[in-house]
């Protein structure tokens, strides 16, 4: 059975090294299928696959996770709840508007 150290030498060594070094590093993997009948192409399908640590990730620029619905549920009802609140201030403002446009306006009597 494999063990965790290197001929005694004190090195990790095994699954739980690699994965470390991916989860620190990185690794992406990209590759295309395509398929054709008579040359003519009929679905091109674009895989790219990377591999890291969150925090990794959003070292490198990568935070979609954080506003896909799929993957954050509450932000689709957030923006929805959102847009009403809009609205709804609008639709004061206007009312405001309208509110001081008929006490600034004069008086026919």
């Amino acid at each position: 059975m494999p063990t965790l150290t290197d001929g005694g030498h004190g090195r990790a060594s095994g699954l739980v090294d690699v994965l470390d070094r991916i989860l620190d590093k990185g690794l992406v993997v990209a590759g295309d299928i395509k398929v054709s009948l008579a040359e003519v192409e009929l679905l091109t399908i674009r895989i790219r696959l990377l591999l890291c640590s969150i925090d990794k990730a959003e070292q490198i620029g990568l935070d979609w996770w954080r506003f896909d619905h799929h993957f954050a549920p509450g932000k689709q009802m957030l923006s929805a709840e959102n847009e009403e609140l809009k609205k709804q201030i609008r639709m004061l403002q206007r009312r405001i508007a309208e509110l001081t446009r008929r006490r600034s306006a004069p008086s026919l009597t």
